[in-house]
C-alpha cells in the first residue's frame, strides 16, 4: 500500500496554522499583544481537552452501559483494548436512530466511546469491530489533543482577526509603525477562513489515519468499509439536526451526522467516504 503520509500532513497543517498565527500577530501592535491571545488560546485548549468527554457524551445525550447492558459492543471494544495493551474505555450508547459512534477522552486511561442506537441496530458484529477499532485508535492516536489543539489556534486567529478589523476601521495611532488599514481589513477577513480551512483539513487527515491504524488493529479493513457506505446510507435517511451542540461535536465522530447539502465538501470535518472505502480496498488488496 501506497504511504499517504498523514502524519507529515497533519505537522505540516499546523506549521500552516502557526505561520498564519504569527503573520497576522506582527500586525498587531508589532506583535506586543500576540501572548495575550496564545494565552487565552491555551486556557481554551486545556479547558476543552480536559472536559472534552463530557463535553460530547452531553451533546449527543448518551448514558452509560456495562456489560449486560451492551454485551455485543462491550465484548469487541474489551478484545480490542486487550489487543493492543491500552485499559478499557467507559461505554456509552446514544439514544438516536442516526447512525454515528464517537469516541472522546483526553487521554487512553479517561476515555470514552459511545455508539448511537441507529449504528447498534445497522450494523452487523463483524462491521461494528471495524467501526470500534477506528474509534479505539483515535484515543490511543490522541487525536482529541490534536484537535484540540488546532481548534484554540483557530480560535486564537479569530480574536486577533477581529481585532484587526476594528483597528483597521477605527484607525489609532498615527505614527510610522502603523500598518496599513487595508492590509488589516484584508487580513481579517481572510485569516479566519484560512483557519477555519486548515483546522478541518487536520480533521479529515486524522480520520484517514483512524482508519487505517484501526483496520490494522481488527485486521479486517473491508469491515470498516462496508459499515461506512451502510453508514453514508443511514445519515441520509435519519440525519442529526445540525444544532449548536451537535456541530461542535461532529468533528469526533465517524461520518459526517449531516445531510450532504448541509454542508460543503470543503467544510467538511471528514474525509469523503468514496475515498476512505477506496484506501480501506487498497489496504485489504494488498494485504496490509
Amino acid at each position: 500500500m501506497r504511504s499517504h503520509f498523514n502524519g507529515l500532513k497533519t505537522a505540516a497543517l499546523f506549521g500552516g496554522i502557526w505561520v498564519l498565527l504569527l503573520g497576522i500577530g506582527s500586525l498587531v501592535a508589532g506583535g506586543r499583544f500576540i501572548w495575550l491571545f496564545a494565552l487565552i488560546g491555551v486556557a481554551t485548549t486545556f479547558w476543552s481537552y480536559w472536559n472534552s468527554d463530557k463535553i460530547a457524551i452531553r451533546a449527543m445525550q448518551a448514558y452509560p452501559v456495562n456489560e449486560l447492558q451492551a454485551p455485543q459492543m462491550y465484548r469487541i471494544v474489551r478484545e480490542l483494548s486487550t489487543a493492543a495493551g491500552k485499559p478499557m474505555p467507559q461505554l456509552y450508547i446514544s439514544p438516536t436512530q442516526a447512525p454515528n459512534a464517537f469516541a472522546t477522552g483526553r487521554n487512553p486511561s479517561h476515555a470514552a466511546v459511545c455508539c448511537t442506537e441507529g449504528i447498534l441496530n445497522l450494523l452487523d458484529e463483524r462491521e461494528l469491530r471495524g467501526v470500534l477499532g477506528h474509534e479505539l485508535m483515535h484515543v490511543y492516536n490522541r487525536d482529541i489533543l490534536t484537535s484540540s489543539i488546532a481548534a484554540a489556534l483557530a480560535g486564537i486567529i479569530t480574536s486577533i482577526a477581529q481585532m484587526m478589523m476594528f483597528a483597521g476601521m477605527f484607525g489609532g495611532s498615527q505614527d510610522d509603525d502603523r500598518p496599513n488599514p487595508i492590509a488589516l481589513l484584508a487580513m481579517s477577513f481572510l485569516a479566519p477562513i484560512a483557519a477555519a480551512l486548515i483546522q478541518l483539513a487536520i480533521s479529515r487527515t486524522r480520520e484517514y489515519d483512524a482508519d487505517e491504524d484501526g483496520s490494522k488493529l481488527t485486521g479486517d479493513p473491508l469491515a470498516l468499509a462496508s459499515a461506512l457506505h451502510k453508514i453514508e446510507v443511514g445519515v441520509s435517511r435519519a440525519p442529526l439536526a445540525p444544532t449548536p451542540r451537535v456541530v461542535n461535536a461532529s468533528h469526533m465522530m465517524i461520518a459526517n451526522p449531516f445531510r450532504a447539502q448541509d454542508i460543503s465538501r470543503l467544510m467538511s470535518t471528514h474525509p469523503d467516504t468514496a475515498s476512505r472505502i477506496e484506501r480501506l480496498e487498497e489496504m485489504a488488496r494488498r494485504g496490509r
